[in-house]
């Protein structure tokens, strides 16, 4: 396991977080195949089967996983055993035919423009460091729908004020220009101006950008933390977090004209089709709109 895993952090160049996530479900495999008393090198295609249907039942001490997380264990399976298989180290792929069920396609949820301002104008207190860089990270993430994990991961030189551009690190370590709106980019103007130099004497010195109340790099979870506080003084009832901002960010871009490719290079989504569900969004809204708005469709 551990060879495969070097492979997909170094010939691949795959996240640390994407690598972890790998790691922690061949660690499930690896145990399941251990109680069972199945060597890795003899399992097979049944046993990988088994396998994938214990996901969504569950045991005494390992919880059943949703759809999408137990799509995603058996593809990190079906990869293990497809490196294992081409570098001779199984004498088969025994995963090759094993398919992960059906995810059910779930609509992004969006928030109204007008709860996005709200959290926005809740995010921070502009007469204290900490808050002028929550306001600046609220006002990033939904400015340019970047992950948590590429804006928490940004350096201080990673963005140009004077252009309007930030440079974003995204998945398997690939880079994206991305602009800047002018809120943005005036919210985090002040935090570079006011918030940073205060944060970062506490700390030992770092180039991230984002940093936390010891001058240390923000993490992520102190990330959802900040939104969470936000929507809790904005009076939101929805249920926030950063990956809400990168939803509202595409809804509403797209409700607005813009193209899907264009939104899809924003994001970041090696493939368009992973986008168009934010266009299922929008068709809903239209639908929406002709139904209360046509006479002859009531």
């Amino acid at each position: 396991m551990a060879g495969y895993l070097d492979h997909i952090a170094i010939e691949r160049g795959l996240s640390s977080n994407t690598v972890a996530a790998y790691r922690r479900d061949l660690r499930r495999y690896v145990g399941w195949c251990e109680e069972r008393e199945r060597d890795i090198e003899a399992v097979t295609e049944n046993d990988v089967a088994d396998f994938a249907a214990s996901l969504r039942q569950g045991q005494e001490e390992v919880p059943a996983l949703g759809p999408a997380s137990a799509a995603r264990v058996v593809v990190s399976v079906r990869t293990f055993h497809r490196f294992a298989a081409r570098e001779g180290l199984t004498p088969t792929d025994p995963a090759r035919d094993v398919r992960p069920s059906a995810i059910p396609r779930r609509l992004p949820k969006a928030l109204p423009y007008e709860d996005v301002a709200a959290l926005i104008e809740n995010a921070g207190d502009a007469d204290s460091a900490e808050g002028l860089r929550d306001r600046a990270l609220v006002e990033f993430l939904y400015g340019t729908g970047t992950r948590v994990s590429e804006a928490v991961d940004l350096d201080v030189d990673d963005v140009d004020l004077e252009a309007l551009t930030v440079v974003v690190t995204g998945k398997g370590d690939k880079q994206r220009l991305l602009p800047l709106g002018t809120l943005a980019a005036d919210a985090l103007s002040a935090y570079l101006v006011r918030g940073r130099p205060a944060l970062a004497p506490r700390g030992r010195g770092t180039p991230r950008l984002f940093l936390n109340s010891l001058g240390r790099p923000l993490s992520r979870q102190s990330a959802y933390g900040v939104l969470r506080q936000a929507a809790t003084r904005a009076g939101l009832t929805a249920k926030v977090g950063p990956h809400t901002l990168r939803h509202s960010f595409a809804t509403h871009l797209l409700q607005n004209g813009a193209d899907v490719r264009v939104v899809q290079e924003l994001l970041g989504h090696a493939s368009v089709s992973t986008t168009q569900i934010y266009t299922m969004v929008t068709v809903d809204t239209l639908r929406e709109v002709y139904a209360t708005s046509h006479p002859r469709a009531r």
